[in-house]
């Protein structure tokens, strides 16, 4: 079938993902342009040997490591929900299956794998190491890698430019006048944090400020864990100065964290000011409305499955690509201005 796409693609002097377009009535393909290919397709006999009808379906594989990151929030809702309207618009099924570190082993997940017939597989890799990858190596079966990347593993990924994200949210607050800054991490280690980390620490040294150790504080990314953490942290730390600003790897934390922080009396963004980082719907409904980091989170799923359509429909010639999508600072109420 690869052979009779690329065919398609040299009479049609287009390439072979506009004839995966034209042939699974995607946009972006012009009047003309898709009435010629359909025209040659039928000539060389693809629709006889490709029925409109065939069972088309991808595997959407949620990788847990300890869940405390992918779960029921509005982020992952969102990017599943993108995933599965694009491959409803391709003409593809999408099955969701979830792989359990310490649960599942390397059989476990060939089985989950091999239920029925499947064209490609779309990873989460959110909570994945580089270590864990070895669960989907030596797999015949074209991958792309959703959410995660590894530096050594050769595949197709789709990811957030967490660097510049929370660069640019940290050179706000040194914008709006702050100078001690610090950061609501997490607890728990995954790459999108350690990359969200390295862009707020590039900000800061670039400016000339210090960063403070017990300004780096580490919370568990969930809203009832964030927001106990917080309010020990507040507790441990009572009669302190605080930073005046704190930049948050995720909404998630900073939501938990603004609540603890308010209880105790502390004023957003008079007292401290935050950003979080994902602009969940719930960030635009907080108290203050929270500047954030827009991650676009729609544009990421579809890409994801129209890169592995492209794989599946053209396997043979295509190369690894990293789809690195940008964020956008949401400017919102939660900083304030400090006076020079």
């Amino acid at each position: 079938m690869k052979t009779i796409m690329q065919d398609i693609a040299k009479l049609a002097g287009v390439s072979p993902g506009t004839v995966s377009n034209a042939l699974n009535d995607r946009k972006g393909v012009g009047k003309e342009t898709k009435t010629k290919i359909i025209k040659i397709a039928e000539e060389l006999g693809y629709f006889r040997n490709h029925k409109k009808n065939e069972e088309k379906v991808m595997r959407l594989i949620l990788f847990k490591k300890h869940g405390y990151v992918v779960s029921d929030t509005q982020f992952f809702s969102a990017l599943i929900e993108a995933c599965e309207n694009e491959c409803r618009q391709s003409g593809y099924e999408l099955l969701i299956s979830q792989v359990i570190h310490g649960e599942h082993d390397k059989e476990n997940v060939f089985k989950i794998i091999n239920q029925g017939k499947i064209d490609g597989i779309l990873l989460l890799a959110t909570e994945m190491s580089e270590e864990d990858f070895g669960y989907f190596e030596n797999i015949d079966i074209p991958i792309v890698v959703l959410d995660s990347y590894f530096a050594l593993k050769s595949y197709d990924y789709v990811v957030i430019n967490n660097i510049s994200g929370s660069y640019r949210a940290t050179k706000y607050f040194i914008d709006n006048g702050h100078k001690r800054i610090g950061m609501l991490g997490s607890s728990i280690s995954i790459s999108n944090f350690e990359y969200r980390y390295k862009g707020f620490k590039k900000a800061i040294e670039e400016s000339g400020l210090k960063l403070r150790k017990e300004d780096e504080i580490l919370i568990e990314p969930t809203i009832d864990g964030s927001y106990k953490d917080m309010k020990e942290y507040l507790e441990r730390n009572k009669g302190e100065e605080l930073p005046t600003a704190l930049f948050a790897f995720n909404d998630i934390i900073a939501m938990g964290a603004m609540r603890a922080m308010q209880e105790q009396g502390i004023n957003i963004p008079k007292d401290i000011s935050i950003i979080g980082f994902d602009d969940i719907p719930f960030s635009s409904l907080s108290n203050p409305n929270m500047t954030t980091v827009k991650v676009y989170t729609e544009d990421m799923g579809s890409l994801a499955v129209r890169r592995l359509i492209d794989k599946i429909d053209n396997e043979d010639r295509e190369i690894p690509l990293k789809i690195e999508i940008d964020t956008k600072l949401i400017e919102r109420k939660s900083v304030a201005k400090i006076s020079k």
